[in-house]
């Protein structure tokens, strides 16, 4: 299905935020522009751990969040409207939600490699990564080839440090299939 949302210079979030969906990660402005704004309305926690090769900066429009830092002084930064995180490069991180809201992704325009990345909930052990370069894949196809294939085999969501399994992900409310039909 593709997604009919037009790219523009100027637009009001707000009002457009039923467009949008969890984890859309939807860019928004002109494809020229640098940073790239990328959009979400989220009522369901990120699936798994996001790893930028450039620095991004997640800003909370409406609801509340909690943004998870794996490996980290900082274990995680409390995200309510008008909050800014910065996010280093490099820096696996999470987002959860614990009131439906809209928040807003600055990237580079070429934002390089990304990777998705599951930790044991036991010993917050590295369970699986996938990695993709940007240029090649849009975010979105990878969220959705990194998540298909953590769900793919219990051999990927078994911790090899502590021997716990994890259930498979829930797919069903991210469109990621849509959205990388949409932008390809």
């Amino acid at each position: 299905m593709k997604i009919d949302i037009r790219r523009k210079n100027a637009l009001n979030l707000i009002k457009d935020k039923s467009k949008f969906s969890n984890f859309d990660e939807y860019p928004v402005l002109k494809e020229d522009v640098d940073p790239q704004l990328h959009i979400s309305r989220n009522g369901v926690d990120q699936p798994f751990f996001l790893v930028c090769q450039k620095d991004c900066t997640i800003a909370a429009l409406t609801g509340k969040a909690r943004v998870h830092f794996h490996d980290a002084s900082v274990r995680y930064y409390d995200l309510l409207p008008g909050d800014h995180v910065y996010v280093p490069a490099g820096m696996p991180h999470r987002i959860t939600a614990i009131e439906p809201g809209v928040h807003i992704r600055y990237k580079a325009r070429e934002a390089g490699l990304e990777a998705v990345a599951w930790y044991c909930g036991n010993c917050d052990h590295e369970i699986d990564r996938y990695t993709w370069d940007t240029a090649k894949q849009v975010p979105q196809a990878g969220y959705l080839a990194g998540a298909e294939r953590f769900n793919g085999t219990s051999e990927r969501r078994i911790c090899k440090s502590c021997g716990n399994e994890h259930s498979p992900l829930d797919l069903s409310p991210f469109r990621w299939a849509d959205i990388a039909g949409t932008l390809a």
